[in-house]
C-alpha cells in the first residue's frame, strides 16, 4: 500500500515469455499489493512462467485482442479491490521501477491518471525508438492535442496509472478490442474531466520487445485520428461524435 491506497499492477501479456521474468523482478513489491497477468492465448509458455513466479494469472482460451485483454485486466483489478491500477506492458520496454512514483502521483490525490511518457526528455531516441516511429508519434500527438485541447507529450504509452474512480466511471466496454483501445480510454478520461499527469520514462527497444507490423501500425494511426475527430465533433455538438455522447458511465468489464 501507499498512503493507505491498495496498488495493483496489471500485465496484459501476449507471447511475453522472454521478458516476463525481468519485468516482474523490477516491480516494487514492497508497495504493490497484487500483480495480475492476463494471457491472451499466447503460443509460448507465458502462462507457465507467470504461475511459476507466483503472479495471479488469467488466460483467454482464444485471442481477444489487445483491448480485449486490457478489459479483462481492469475488471480483475476492480474485483480485487485495487485503489490504484497500473498498466504495464510485460515486454520490458518500460522500467517497472517507476511504479512507485506513478502510484504516488495518484495516491497524493493530485492526479487521477498518470502516463509514463517516452517523449519527455530524451528517453525515446536514446532508448532505441526507430526514428520513423518517433516522428509518427510526434505528428499524431500534435494533431490530437489540437483536436482535444490538451498539452500531453504523447498519447501512445503502454505504461499508465489510474485511480479506481476513473476505471469505474469510464464505459470501457464500448471501446475497441484492438490497439486503439488505449487511445479511446484516455480520451474518455479527458471527456470526463479527470486530471492527467505525465512522468518521464526511459524506454528500451530490442528484439524480444513486442511490436506490431506496419499494417497494424497504419490501422492504429487511422484509429487514433478517427477517435480524436469524434471527440472534437462531440465537443462541438456535431454529428459523428457518437462514441463520446450519451453513454452510461457504468463500466461493465468481464474477466476469465
Amino acid at each position: 500500500m501507499l498512503l493507505g491506497k491498495r496498488i495493483t499492477v496489471i500485465l496484459p501479456a501476449y507471447n511475453a515469455a522472454a521478458t516476463i521474468r525481468q519485468t516482474y523482478a523490477e516491480i516494487p513489491l514492497d508497495i504493490v499489493d497484487k500483480v495480475i497477468l492476463t494471457d491472451d492465448a499466447s503460443a509460448d509458455n507465458t502462462v507457465a512462467l507467470s504461475q511459476e513466479l507466483g503472479i495471479h494469472t488469467l488466460r483467454h482460451p482464444h485471442n481477444r485482442g489487445y483491448g480485449g485483454n486490457e478489459k479483462t485486466c481492469y475488471g480483475a483489478a476492480l474485483e480485487g479491490d485495487a485503489d490504484i491500477i497500473i498498466m504495464l506492458h510485460p515486454d520490458y520496454q518500460y522500467t517497472p521501477k517507476l511504479v512507485a512514483a506513478m502510484a504516488a502521483m495518484i495516491a497524493s490525490e493530485q492526479y487521477d491518471v498518470v502516463l509514463a511518457s517516452r517523449i519527455l526528455g530524451k528517453g525515446a531516441l536514446v532508448g532505441g525508438m526507430p526514428f520513423y516511429k518517433y516522428v509518427a508519434n510526434r505528428i499524431l500527438t500534435f494533431i490530437e492535442n489540437i483536436l482535444i485541447g490538451q498539452k500531453l507529450s504523447e498519447y501512445h504509452s503502454g505504461y499508465r496509472a489510474w485511480s479506481r474512480k476513473v476505471i469505474e466511471a469510464l464505459p470501457l466496454d464500448t471501446c475497441s478490442d484492438d490497439f486503439v483501445f488505449d487511445n479511446q480510454m484516455l480520451l474518455l478520461a479527458v471527456q470526463h474531466g479527470f486530471r492527467i499527469g505525465e512522468i518521464s520514462c526511459p524506454t528500451k527497444y530490442f528484439a524480444e520487445a513486442s511490436s506490431i507490423n506496419f499494417r497494424r501500425r497504419v490501422t492504429y494511426g487511422l484509429g487514433v485520428l478517427a477517435t480524436a475527430c469524434q471527440f472534437r465533433l462531440a465537443r462541438l455538438g456535431l454529428p459523428g461524435g457518437q462514441f463520446f455522447g450519451g453513454q452510461s458511465s457504468q463500466t461493465r468489464l468481464g474477466n476469465s
